[in-house]
């Protein structure tokens, strides 16, 4: 028997190109994944920014995912996919490889919208990012939660500058959360951001608001869509 015969691979890309970003995410999902015993495999994009700042990049990454995935899924001496987590905030390439292929694919964003408006609450988003407010704008209104929704809440610095200062990164972050919950009456705040994950999880042991973190949000709902209990 091949020795990978009765795994069960979830593959998590990045359409960053930040290697340490990457790796970091994956340890995130498997924290999540592994205790049901399913196994994360992680790939970086071979091209395009670090970061993902702006919506031509944000667009010009989709190519770069469904390329990964297509190499990924066309490696017949690897284990077989079970599910594709696509983990940068915009979901770049979900719908498309949601078409082409036959296991769910879930975007980041995705999963954080719907894990925010559950139960019916106001949410918001805290970013780094100015140039994307548009598209994550329209990524809550394209799964039905525009209603709900309170809007994006920015750092007033440079997304670059935070992704290089881990303290910055979340006091600033910490900032943009307060002002969801006490100016705009959020229930709930997303960390919109793949590179933000380790900003989120600090942010979360806070307890100023329910915070939702992408990454474990993804890792959830594969969980829930490939019918594996949480726990093992």
């Amino acid at each position: 028997m091949p020795p990978h015969t009765g795994t069960r691979t979830v593959l998590l890309v990045n359409p960053n190109t930040n290697r340490g970003t990457t790796s970091m995410m994956a340890e995130l999902a498997r924290t999540r994944l592994a205790p049901a015993g399913l196994t994360v495999e992680s790939r970086t994009v071979g091209q395009g920014p670090a970061m993902i700042t702006d919506p031509i990049t944000l667009k010009e990454s989709a190519q770069h995912v469904v390329d990964t995935v297509r190499d990924r899924l066309a490696d017949t001496a690897a284990p077989p996919v079970a599910a594709v987590i696509v983990a940068a905030i915009g979901d770049p390439a979900r719908d498309r490889l949601a078409e082409e292929i036959d296991v769910p694919v879930i975007g980041i964003g995705q999963a954080s919208v719907h894990a925010a408006a559950a139960g019916g609450r106001t949410f918001g988003m805290a970013t780094s990012t100015p140039l994307l407010v548009d598209s994550l704008t329209e990524l809550v209104a394209r799964h039905g939660h525009a209603a709900a929704f309170t809007g994006v809440r920015l750092t007033p610095s440079d997304p670059l500058l935070l992704a290089a200062s881990a303290d910055q990164q979340y006091e600033e972050l910490a900032g943009a959360v307060r002002a969801c919950v006490d100016r705009d009456g959020a229930e709930a705040v997303i960390i919109a951001g793949g590179p933000l994950s380790d900003a989120a999880r600090r942010l979360a042991a806070l307890d100023l608001v329910d915070i939702v973190e992408p990454v474990p949000s993804a890792a959830a709902l594969v969980l829930d869509l490939l019918g594996a209990p949480a726990g093992g």
